[in-house]
């Protein structure tokens, strides 16, 4: 099927144009959809907790593939000549993505113009000199990269060179040289003895390359870190001042989020089971809801996945607060914002939930316009 050596040249070429002609039509309807399923956020009821994880998760996508669609989806339903402009040909997704934060509705065309059948770095140059370079050209975006364990063990024999005789060729000087070096290693018998192999069986821990822009703030904050930890860590080694950072911090955000210890849970939890229904969720209750969700979105979807979020988690009453549930361990559970909120706008309605989000913002705004009235 993928074997295509019996079609001529010209055969070929005309086939390769068509197919990248239906690529980007289905391009663009593959944004056209993607923007759809993000604004119903469809991602939720299916169990993952924002449109980038779906993307992930359930189509395959890599974090680079996903992100540069969502944005380009977002954008062109926003600015529907994108989608013409990608099915057409005159814009790729790499261009899309560049010129999304830049589009307003008296621009689009001008920049759709710019952009057209343009490279990457030829419309980066563009913003760069309309918009201003800080602009156009933001900082490197942060990146984890897996560096492969190093092998714990001796490096594995390299297979053994042809010698000069049963090469049908000489060997030059530097190979021979090399088996001649090779070859005089000296194997000991006795440590051929079978047993376990320890380093297959106990492999080692993978390691992760950080890249991320700070600014002079935060290098001067690792610098006294660096002062202050100069007995324990003389070398000023960034991974361990880095490791010890983030103990500290998770030490006490634990501290804030959670509370108490779950040690703590008969003594504070004794006045839980009382009639009153309050929305104060003592400490020992959130941690030991924390401990047996495991700090992880407990949303299950109809097919049965449940969501892997660990970020954005909130305390989540399985019967609401508004219709008397309790801030006990067994009334509680953890979601994400997002299933969260779709889990509110399920019982009370999206209609609502969205007056109830406007009027918590205009309270927040009214609050924020009496604080500065009163300075």
């Amino acid at each position: 099927m993928y074997s295509l050596t019996h079609l001529t040249d010209a055969v070929l070429l005309r086939q390769l144009t068509s197919l990248v002609h239906h690529d980007r039509a289905s391009t663009a309807m593959l944004l056209a959809h993607l923007a759809e399923v993000d604004m119903r956020r469809l991602y939720a009821p299916a169990g993952y907790p924002s449109m980038h994880a779906f993307c992930v998760e359930r189509l395959g996508f890599s974090d680079d593939a996903a992100y540069r669609r969502i944005r380009a989806a977002r954008a062109a339903r926003q600015f529907p000549a994108l989608f013409t402009a990608v099915s057409r040909g005159r814009l790729n997704l790499a261009v899309v993505s560049l010129i999304a934060p830049h589009l307003t509705y008296g621009n689009v065309d001008a920049l759709i113009e710019a952009g057209t059948h343009k490279r990457k770095a030829e419309v980066e140059e563009f913003l760069a000199e309309r918009f201003g370079s800080s602009e156009a050209t933001p900082d490197p975006a942060a990146k984890i990269r897996v560096i492969p364990p190093r092998p714990s063990g001796p490096p594995a024999a390299p297979l053994p060179l042809l010698s000069a005789e049963e090469s049908e060729t000489p060997l030059p000087p530097i190979a021979t040289a090399e088996l001649q070096r090779q070859t005089s290693v000296e194997v000991r018998n006795d440590l051929l003895v079978p047993g376990r192999v320890a380093d297959a069986e106990v492999p080692a821990a993978p390691r992760f390359h950080f890249q991320f822009v700070v600014p002079k703030s935060t290098h001067d904050k690792l610098c006294h870190a660096q002062s202050l930890l100069s007995h324990a860590v003389p070398t000023g080694d960034l991974a361990q001042v880095f490791d010890r950072a983030l103990d500290a911090l998770i030490s006490q955000l634990e501290v804030r989020k959670l509370g108490v210890s779950t040690r703590e849970l008969r003594r504070e939890g004794e006045g839980s089971s009382s009639d009153r229904v309050s929305r104060y969720i003592p400490a020992a209750v959130r941690r030991a809801v924390w401990e047996r969700d495991e700090g992880r979105c407990t949303f299950v979807s109809i097919t049965g996945g449940r969501c892997r979020s660990r970020r954005f988690i909130e305390l989540d009453h399985v019967v609401p607060f508004a219709r008397g549930g309790k801030a006990i361990v067994e009334n509680l559970r953890l979601r994400c914002s997002a299933h969260n909120q779709y889990e509110a706008e399920r019982v009370f309605g999206v209609d609502f939930m969205r007056r109830k989000r406007q009027e918590a913002f205009a309270s927040a705004d009214a609050g924020d316009a009496a604080g500065e009235g009163g300075t």
